[in-house]
């Protein structure tokens, strides 16, 4: 670790502010291409953990539906602190495990899901329309955990991710390709958010 870098650290661990119990991250497939990038995925995760993250969330964004199985065993794989649960279009099943990876399942097929699983105990008579919450809509997701920090590496672009669960998000961008995303880059997006003053919409 480099000087720098334990200075963050210091500051980090000397600061009252709290840090994030949920961290997500949002890149892309062709982020994943460079050489290197799963290993700085697995990186991250340590980080993440070591930084006190209780969950973290990783959104791969998908042009093309066909790179997707060998997305998921390449995902799958990795060397991880935790459990790692991988979804992708099509599951419904809800991602239980401390580490969740999004391969293309992008937030509005996640939402429109709920919805029709919503609709359907209606019909069946298992829920009354007047009792659907935030919470029903919740228990119906893919990945039900809110974030409380989101980083977004490459660009201010965020795609189609998690629009239900990180409504109230801080978000942080950073002009860092996902090759070049060095463990200061994430002690950055802690000290930034350390420094804000989250609102959660009010």
């Amino acid at each position: 670790m480099g000087l720098y870098d334990r200075y963050l650290g210091f500051r980090l661990r000397r600061s009252d502010a709290d840090l994030p119990e949920t961290v997500a991250l949002v890149i892309t497939e062709r982020d994943l291409l460079s050489e290197g990038a799963y290993t700085t995925l697995e990186r991250f995760f340590e980080w993440a953990v070591r930084y006190g993250a209780e969950t973290v969330v990783v959104y791969v964004s998908v042009l093309d539906e066909e790179v997707v199985p060998t997305l998921r065993r390449e995902l799958s794989d990795l060397r991880a602190p935790a459990a790692v649960a991988v979804r992708g279009p099509g599951d419904q099943r809800a991602a239980d495990a401390p580490i969740q990876i999004s391969i293309g399942l992008g937030g509005q097929s996640e939402f429109a899901t709920a919805v029709r699983k919503l609709a359907e105990r209606v019909d069946d008579g298992e829920l009354a329309p007047g009792d659907i919450d935030e919470a029903a809509v919740e228990e119906h997701l893919v990945f039900p955990t809110a974030p409380d920090l989101v980083i977004k590496t490459g660009a201010e672009r965020l795609s189609d991710f998690m629009i239900w669960q990180s409504v109230y998000s801080e978000l942080y961008f950073t002009d860092v390709n996902w090759q070049n995303f060095r463990k200061r880059d994430y002690l950055r997006a802690l000290r930034d958010y350390q420094e804000r003053q989250r609102r959660f919409g009010k």
